[in-house]
């Protein structure tokens, strides 16, 4: 017979009331008290025990505390990742995160989900959807990401945004429910290169 994780995992039904998964959870929540009182003078401790907290990491990752999480051993991060302050990711399904990711304060990523049936989910049946986030994301702050959601490569989600469905890739993505604005084309290459020559001309001349 399968445990509950093995069903949690596998994006079923289970019962978090388990005894493996209160293990994992103790675990993560004393990581997080870890994390949540590190200071700014400690950010190499805060990063040994976020690679201990998460399942993969890239060498250089940054988590502006307090931090949120269920077990964090869901988790895979990439290189260079940067989450503002009062970050939660839900991760009883498997989330994974690029490269060169980037989110404002209050960024929610949430796989947990309960039944509709009012009656199944108060047994206590839960369920999770992985959630995947490509490289080179920006993420605005207060934004929700709901369970499920692929976010594409070289995206911009905008501040505030609810996402409930996949974003493609090399797009900004807006609103409640959050949908494509328009795609990032050459226009904004030129603009945003145009600015950085301009300040790395400025500091030659300093």
């Amino acid at each position: 017979m399968r445990t509950e994780k093995e069903k949690m995992l596998a994006e079923e039904l289970y019962i978090a009331n388990d005894e493996e998964l209160k293990r994992d959870s103790k675990r993560g929540r004393k990581l997080l008290r870890q994390i949540n009182q590190t200071t700014e003078d400690e950010t190499k401790q805060r990063l040994t025990l976020l690679k201990e907290l998460f399942k993969q990491t890239g060498e250089s990752i940054y988590v502006e505390p307090p931090f949120y999480c269920d077990y964090g051993s869901n988790i895979t991060i990439g290189e260079n990742f940067y989450a503002n302050t009062h970050c939660i990711i839900l991760d009883v399904a498997n989330v994974r995160i690029g490269s060169n990711v980037q989110f404002g304060p209050r960024v929610g990523l949430y796989t947990a989900g309960h039944p509709i049936d009012a009656a199944v989910r108060n047994s206590g049946l839960e369920f999770g959807k992985e959630i995947e986030i490509g490289d080179n994301v920006w993420i605005g702050a207060n934004t929700t990401v709901n369970p499920g959601v692929k976010i594409g490569n070289n995206t911009v989600i905008g501040s505030g945004s609810v996402v409930t469905k996949d974003i493609p890739s090399d797009v900004i993505a807006v609103g409640n429910p959050c949908h494509v604005l328009r795609e990032i084309n050459e226009e904004d290459k030129v603009y945003w290169e145009k600015l950085q020559a301009a300040y790395e001309e400025e500091k030659t001349q300093a």
